[in-house]
């Protein structure tokens, strides 16, 4: 059965659903003039997380500090964030998504996939995309773009062509025509970083990426990510579209600073932290996970967000906490005050299905023990709250 997802995410989201609650109450729609969102619009230094469409052509763009944006438009309209109604039409769009297929996974809170692979019959995905799009339209007031293609990557590629308020396609026989002209840094997971190793080495397009050798690949990027964006850049992607159920089986925890970090030894410090306390529950619960995800909370409280496959699960902290700083600098640029860091895992699997070969590394040995202390000294501790719990109640 060929296979058929779709990658449905919101334009400029934030912005958006800030516009529909102001023309609720009776303004103009921001959307249409230079406008920005921004944590607190008093605030030169605050950062900007969403620009409308007149904006962007001005050159204003998201992350720019508002001090910045300001030189370039002086007339420019800042408006404050709004988590509460964000959450609220979040929730409107993907009970809208739902209603098209149940197998469907939040991939954040402004894009999710769904699998239609049973749901569109003999009709055409594409005229199906149209009208979910057009349901979102008229019924919450915001636009999206639909992706489409044979497999996540591909979909979630198609959605990020032309914008907004459009369906694309990306089957794995447009691939070579509709992707590989673009740069290397519009293929998912290359973040800054990894554009630069590549265009220093003359592979500026993910074309030259897929068509260059693995071996090459490798000693640029490392061995397992070349694998993986030797896979990605030919259209390649096997990954289930996960459905909420599978994504309860996820592990996360965060760490919300008292002030402002912007020291990179702090912001280490707290990954370490919140690395062991994931990697603890995981092991804890005997799975093993094949997904890190890293995302930081900016001072403005936007949100930033990565996550990477692993060539095989694990449980080792060292494992998943190199994952995380890994990304981090894909999400950071070293300056901004960040205010929450997080880490989680996915993809799990339990410890009888794991070929035990990833444990010859005499540093992974290492490494385990290591865990295998601190799991030690956790649950000691735990016992010794419960004791003590017991001993009030008497």
């Amino acid at each position: 059965m060929k296979r058929i997802i779709f990658h449905i995410d919101v334009n400029s989201a934030f912005l958006s659903w800030t516009a529909v609650k102001m023309i609720r109450e009776g303004y103009q729609d921001i959307r249409l003039i230079p406008s920005v969102v921004s944590g607190d619009p008093n605030d030169r230094r605050s950062i900007i997380t969403a620009a409308s469409m007149p904006a962007k052509k001005l050159g204003i763009k998201t992350a720019m500090p508002v001090s910045m944006a300001l030189r370039i438009c002086p007339s420019l309209l800042i408006v404050r964030s709004d988590w509460e109604w964000y959450k609220r039409c979040s929730s409107g769009f993907m009970e809208i998504c739902r209603s098209y297929s149940p197998v469907l996974q939040k991939f954040s809170i402004d894009e999710c996939f769904i699998d239609m692979s049973l749901r569109c019959g003999r009709r055409d995905p594409s005229a199906i995309a149209a009208e979910l799009k057009e349901s979102i339209k008229s019924e919450l007031g915001f636009t999206v773009n639909v992706g489409i293609g044979s497999n996540k990557l591909l979909a979630k590629m198609a959605s990020d062509f032309e914008k907004p308020d459009k369906v694309h396609t990306l089957w794995e026989h447009e691939v070579q025509e509709k992707m590989w002209p673009l740069g290397v840094r519009d293929l998912l997971w290359v973040g800054k970083k990894t554009e630069e190793r590549l265009s220093a080495r003359g592979i500026r397009t993910i074309g030259e990426l897929a068509r260059l050798d693995i071996d090459a690949l490798g000693r640029i990027v490392g061995r397992k990510f070349a694998m993986q964006l030797h896979e990605n850049a030919n259209g390649r992607d096997d990954s289930p579209v996960e459905t909420e159920v599978a994504e309860a089986k996820s592990y996360s925890a965060e760490r919300t600073f008292s002030r402002d970090y912007t020291d990179p030894r702090d912001i280490d410090r707290a990954m370490f932290n919140v690395a062991c306390i994931v990697a603890h529950r995981i092991r804890r619960d005997n799975f093993r996970a094949s997904t890190v995800s890293m995302f930081i909370k900016l001072s403005d409280f936007s949100v930033l967000q990565r996550q990477t496959s692993l060539s095989e699960p694990t449980d080792v902290t060292a494992i998943i906490l190199n994952e995380a700083r890994r990304m981090l600098p894909e999400l950071w640029d070293g300056n901004a005050p960040i205010r929450q860091v997080g880490i989680g895992v996915s993809r799990l699997t339990h410890e009888s299905a794991v070929q035990m070969s990833l444990f010859e590394d005499p540093k992974l040995n290492y490494y385990r023990e290591w865990d295998r202390r601190y799991d030690k000294e956790r649950e000691a501790l735990r016992a010794g709250a419960l004791g003590t719990a017991e001993a009030e109640e008497e």
